[in-house]
């Protein structure tokens, strides 16, 4: 009985997974087709039909490696599938072909099997080579468009691999090639100015770039706008009542740190100067002690009640600064499109300037932030976030991190400039170089 019950639970799942095993083939080659199907419409879409590669668009640096990111997962996804589709079907026999008619499972015909493996040869055969930056695909050469009755059916059957390179096209910031850029960039400028729907095209663009700088600015005012609300809010709605509910003039602390507890005595110290100062400046007779000691505990009070509300400003910014960090990453984590949108932004703003915008930036850069006099300026920024939290400036902190940040950003910053923006834009670096002489 207990056998019998044991066999009627466990046979469902038996069958399922051998239903499963059998239709591996199936599978594997389903999505590899699912991933060629993607990288062609890519081509259509933004690359006229031909390759993915820097040489047959106007696209920025960002956007080319947005591309080629998509394009070495699609081809490793083809690769993976395929693998695993042939060695599917090299383990598949007739006993097994009969089982699987058995359970009820239809293969699809072998004319389909042939057409869809056609299509994904076509479409992977471009990037198959060692050196694909120097490699491109003949425009003269028919488009291959995916089967229209494969698309819309759901069936697949499984034939033969064909291994695929995951070496992608690189950025225009990493392509090197026999001739110059510029040559192929000139020649497509051309095609497109003489093709007959050139002026929808530009419409199309301009419409593009309407919107792209729409979204960037958009999407920057909310970086900077949301963060801020949300400090200020969080300050005076949640983080403040609490604080002042916590912090009571019986228990709460009126100095965070010594520095705060010395910048009271010397204000009690100038104050009682300013007194005398100004007894001995009009002739009237010196104060007595009790009437000294008097406004000194006046001013005393005063300043007691100034640096609390300092202490306490400074404990709510930490905890309001904490909500502000918090929704600026969650601005991030759900504008993944608009990040995108704002790179291409940047990118057609900086490298649209002319060379020597681009030097003047540069130098008004590298001056502010890693310029000879630049450590004054981060010895005012340290400090100042120091007090805006309440912390105590440690001045040995501070002076090494002046001796070694600028230092490291500097070198960051050449090496920018010598691995990029030199393959880019070399005119622009001979310019910065001229200028900065």
């Amino acid at each position: 009985m207990r056998n019998t019950v044991f066999s009627q639970k466990i046979y469902p799942f038996l069958l399922a997974a051998y239903k499963w095993y059998l239709l591996t083939p199936e599978r594997s080659l389903d999505t590899a087709y699912q991933a060629a199907i993607k990288i062609k419409e890519i081509e259509d879409k933004h690359f006229n039909g031909n390759k993915i590669d820097s040489e047959f668009t106007m696209h920025s640096a960002s956007v080319m490696d947005y591309f080629q990111g998509d394009l070495q997962k699609l081809l490793k996804t083809v690769q993976m599938r395929l693998t695993e589709f042939k060695a599917s079907r090299w383990f598949s026999n007739e006993s097994k072909q009969k089982a699987a008619i058995k359970v009820g499972i239809e293969y699809s015909s072998p004319a389909l099997i042939l057409e869809k493996l056609e299509f994904i040869d076509q479409v992977t055969c471009k990037y198959t080579n060692n050196d694909i930056s120097t490699n491109y695909e003949n425009p003269n050469s028919p488009t291959v468009e995916p089967p229209t009755d494969l698309i819309k059916s759901q069936q697949f059957t499984p034939q033969t691999s064909q291994k695929v390179n995951q070496n992608t096209s690189k950025g225009k910031a990493n392509t090197t090639g026999i001739l110059p850029r510029s040559i192929f960039n000139t020649i497509t400028r051309l095609q497109v100015e003489l093709d007959p729907d050139s002026e929808q095209d530009v419409v199309k663009n301009f419409r593009k770039a309407k919107q792209r700088s729409i979204i960037s600015i958009r999407f920057i005012l909310l970086l900077i706008i949301v963060p801020l609300l949300t400090h200020q809010l969080s300050k005076v709605l949640i983080v403040g009542p609490l604080v002042e509910h916590f912090r009571n003039d019986k228990t709460g602390e009126v100095f965070l740190n010594r520095e705060m507890e010395e910048e009271g005595l010397l204000a009690l110290q100038k104050f009682e100067e300013r007194i005398k100062f100004e007894a001995l400046i009009s002739n009237a007779p010196a104060l007595g002690s009790e009437e000294l000691e008097t406004k000194m505990k006046e001013k005393a009070e005063k300043v007691k009640e100034e640096f609390r509300r300092e202490s306490d400003n400074a404990i709510k910014n930490v905890f309001a600064d904490i909500f502000a960090v918090i929704s600026f990453t969650v601005l991030l984590l759900l504008s993944k499109s608009s990040i995108a949108v704002l790179k291409e932004f940047f990118d057609h703003v900086v490298y649209g300037l002319s060379d020597s915008a681009k030097a003047f930036i540069i130098i008004l850069f590298t001056d502010v932030f890693v310029g000879f006099h630049s450590p004054h300026g981060w010895e005012v920024l340290l400090e100042g976030i120091s007090r805006h939290w309440g912390l105590p400036a440690n001045h040995d902190f501070i002076f090494l991190f002046i001796a070694t940040f600028p230092v490291i950003l500097d070198t960051i910053f050449k090496y920018w400039i010598f691995r990029y923006l030199n393959r880019i834009s070399p005119s622009a670096v001979a310019t910065y170089h001229n200028m900065n002489e």
